[in-house]
């Protein structure tokens, strides 16, 4: 085989070619198929680099002035339904705000302020609900800024609610207490308890009392005032009633106090005399519980009205061997209610006349002459309804069953004062 001996030029020449090659190879790889060379390159790169920077600052300098704040954050859940949700601007003035329920598409109505800064819900909110909020506001230039925000309201089962009575602008009787039953039980009694106010224009002093973890009455120490207005402020809102459960109320609520009217029912004469700003106004003949189911004593509270109901013995106790109401009349007329366990004070138009005023008949409830149908206002069951309002006090005496308890319907009248002071939380 024959051997070839390289020579130092031709050695020369093949390290020069390798040498072309290899920067033609560099030079693809960094350039990408560029004209010119790579000192060129690298000047271009800080060119475009430069050029970027200018159209940032240009951006920055034609971007609104105008900053939108959208209240929750966005993806915040558990959000309040009264206060919670805000749209604010500084530096500029809101052009337009809409928020929608996301499930629905339904649009929430809201109020702009007139000095177009903020923006928040009309009314209530749903709970358990998504909603999305746009908001567009311009500055002082007219550059425009645009905000998106989306959250949540808190569920039911992470919220509290308290049903109370009476009702309001509604004119009551001087018995009637402020009731609140609540919705879920109360571990954080103190906190709740202070977040409502109850106050008298007559000045008396209002103290509540709780009666179980879900029910809190107010009252004064005696009956309020006739002609007075009571008010009541549920600043329950974010207010924790138990751990992870919030309130979520915020409402005043007014009711007025009508002439004062206590009836006392003595079950030993079997009389009713109803007394009217401290002066009789008439007394019934009545019938009330018999010896075998007496009628409670104590101060109570008619706390509902019904010209026409059904009384069925079933649904408070009084059956038969087969398991049928004693009795079931389905059309007791002019009945109110005294008590949550079925005290009534009602017409009675299946009694004879001669009962009223000398036989005590009932199964418990205090009983006035009527007639079927309720359609006799000269009858004393008409008559009484009709001058009876919801939270006038009737007082039963004389009879041999025991002081009905203060917590059975809305008789906490029948509580010492102090005693109900110590029921307080606060």
């Amino acid at each position: 085989m024959e051997k070839r001996v390289m020579t130092d030029g031709k050695r020369r020449k093949a390290l020069a070619a390798a040498a072309a090659l290899l920067s033609g190879a560099l030079t693809l790889t960094a350039c990408g198929g560029g004209d010119e060379g790579g000192s060129a390159d690298a000047k271009g790169g800080d060119k475009g680099s430069k050029s970027q920077t200018d159209v940032d600052e240009a951006a920055a300098k034609d971007a609104s002035d105008a900053r939108i704040k959208i209240s929750p954050e966005n993806g915040a859940d558990n959000t309040g339904i009264n206060s919670d949700v805000k749209v604010t601007v500084s530096g500029g003035k809101l052009t337009g705000v809409t928020m929608t329920s996301v499930a629905t598409g339904a649009e929430v109505p809201g109020t702009l302020a007139a000095d177009g800064k903020s923006w928040k819900p009309d009314g209530q909110l749903e709970r358990s609900t998504k909603y999305k909020v746009t908001a567009e506001a311009e500055d002082g230039k007219g550059r425009e800024a645009t905000e998106n925000s989306s959250f949540t309201t808190v569920s039911p089962d992470n919220s509290f609610i308290g049903n109370f009575t009476p009702e309001d602008g509604s004119t009551v009787g001087v018995g009637m207490p402020v009731s609140i039953k609540f919705d879920k039980e109360i571990t954080n009694k103190a906190e709740v308890e202070a977040a409502i106010e109850v106050n008298s224009s007559s000045g008396q002093e209002v103290v509540g009392h709780w009666f179980n973890s879900q029910r809190l009455d107010f009252r004064p120490k005696d009956y309020w005032k006739a002609g007075s207005t009571v008010t009541m402020k549920l600043g329950l809102d974010g207010v924790e009633g138990a751990p992870g459960v919030e309130g979520v109320q915020e409402k005043t609520v007014s009711f007025n106090v009508g002439r004062s009217q206590v009836s006392t029912v003595d079950v030993k004469s079997k009389k009713m005399t109803v007394e009217r700003d401290g002066k009789t106004l008439r007394t019934i003949p009545i019938s009330a519980g018999s010896k075998e189911n007496p009628t409670y004593n104590g101060q109570m509270v008619i706390s509902e009205k019904f010209k026409e109901t059904r009384m069925d013995g079933a649904t408070v106790g009084f059956t038969d061997d087969d398991g049928k109401g004693e009795y079931d009349i389905k059309d007791v007329p002019h009945a109110m209610r005294l008590s949550t366990s079925g005290t009534f004070i009602h017409g009675n138009y299946w009694g004879a006349d001669s009962v009223f005023g000398n036989a005590n008949t009932s199964h418990g409830c205090v009983g006035l002459n009527d007639v079927k149908g309720a359609g006799d206002k000269n009858q004393d069951g008409a008559w009484f309804y009709e001058n009876s309002l919801l939270g006038d006090v009737v007082v039963v005496k004389n009879s041999p069953d025991k002081t009905i308890q203060p917590d059975n319907g809305l008789n906490g009248w029948n509580m010492d004062w102090n005693e109900w002071v110590a029921g307080s939380a606060l």
